[in-house]
């Protein structure tokens, strides 16, 4: 892409550029009826380059004008530092879904981006806004998304809710910001059930993974259960505990995360009621089954603490830091969690995993 002779084009004459495009784009949609009704999001891109690249001559935006699509954001980059992304709807409303909230895949350099919605369906209407203005709220597909609404009024975008800016955001860790947010909006015991589980894409991109099929516990393998046992009890050390919700936590990651309902989680953590552990030589009786479960995955649960994210810690074990030692962090939290008439449990976990 070749760059403008002037390193910054005024903003407003960009923003003309784009008001005359989007009304050619209607005057060539009403003409040509037939011709965008079935068009695809990739030929609408080439339809706006096309009249971008027409409007732009004689400005100082002309030869400055690249189609970049693919898996970058935004889809036109237009004299270095303004970005065109096309958006379009088969349907009568203005609402789709947008970009990651990361845009880890955003062009470098381009600081303002304008977006140019097509609902191709009769009669067609193009719209434009600058995108921040038009981001209603987060969905979610395989990845937290904006949502953008083109009629949304001033004063309603998902960064006015936050008490942010778009750029603000844009710059910190969007996802820690936004997780934060929708915290504040639900209840207790209800889940932002996309928060959890954390990969990398090819372009290092966080991405939050939803199950793509429900399942039951009883149709799990052996190792699922191990897996899924392990994590539990190294995510929520309230499982410990004598309170009548302490599975609900629980129960919510496990449906959220891996599509995985059970219908009797308790029999998971302790079925089988006490039994005995032999340790450094010390016989401690009447331990409760879910200290031996621990007991009985320990290099699993040591080996999840310390390879989990911190961010996942601190929402799952309910605390505000995680600890240089997040092992006796957990250790602590299970004993001060799983209170025993017999036997002290700090030293009975302290004792499990050689911990002094």
């Amino acid at each position: 892409m070749s760059e403008s002779t002037n390193r910054e084009p005024d903003f407003d004459e960009f923003k003309e550029l784009i008001k005359n495009v989007t009304s050619e784009l209607n005057k060539d949609a009403e003409k040509n009826l037939s011709r965008y009704l079935p068009h695809s999001g990739q030929l609408l891109e080439k339809d706006v380059l096309a009249f971008l690249e027409k409007a732009a001559k004689g400005t100082k935006f002309e030869g400055t004008i690249e189609l970049i699509s693919g898996q970058r954001f935004p889809d036109i980059v237009v004299g270095k530092y303004y970005g065109v992304e096309v958006k379009s709807s088969k349907n009568e409303n203005w609402i789709t879904i947008g970009g990651s909230v990361n845009e880890s895949t955003r062009v470098e350099d381009v600081k303002h981006v304008f977006l140019i919605f097509g609902k191709l369906t009769k009669p067609i209407e193009f719209r434009s806004r600058p995108y921040e203005e038009c981001l209603s709220d987060v969905a979610v597909t395989h990845s937290p998304r904006y949502k953008i609404n083109m009629n949304l009024k001033p004063g309603e975008t998902i960064f006015d809710k936050m008490k942010t800016t778009y750029d603000e955001l844009r710059f910190v860790n969007p996802i820690g910001k936004i997780v934060d947010y929708y915290r504040t909006q639900f209840s207790p015991k209800e889940s932002l059930w996309w928060t959890g589980k954390i990969i990398k894409d090819e372009q290092d991109e966080q991405i939050e993974v939803a199950p793509k099929k429900i399942r039951l516990w009883t149709t799990l393998s052996a190792e699922e259960k191990l897996e899924l046992t392990a994590k539990g009890l190294a995510f929520f050390p309230e499982l410990t505990g004598n309170s009548s919700t302490k599975y609900e936590n629980f129960t919510l990651w496990l449906m959220a995360h891996y599509g995985v309902i059970s219908t009797s989680t308790r029999d998971i953590f302790s079925a089988g009621g006490q039994g005995t552990i032999i340790l450094n030589n010390k016989n401690y009786e009447n331990i409760p089954r879910v200290i031996m479960n621990i007991n009985d995955n320990i290099d699993s649960i040591k080996k999840i603490i310390e390879n989990t994210e911190e961010s996942i810690l601190r929402e799952t074990w309910d605390v505000e830091n995680i600890e240089k030692d997040r092992l006796g962090q957990w250790i602590n939290l299970v004993s001060n969690y799983c209170k025993h008439k017999t036997n002290d449990i700090l030293s009975v976990m302290k004792d499990i995993f050689n911990w002094k």
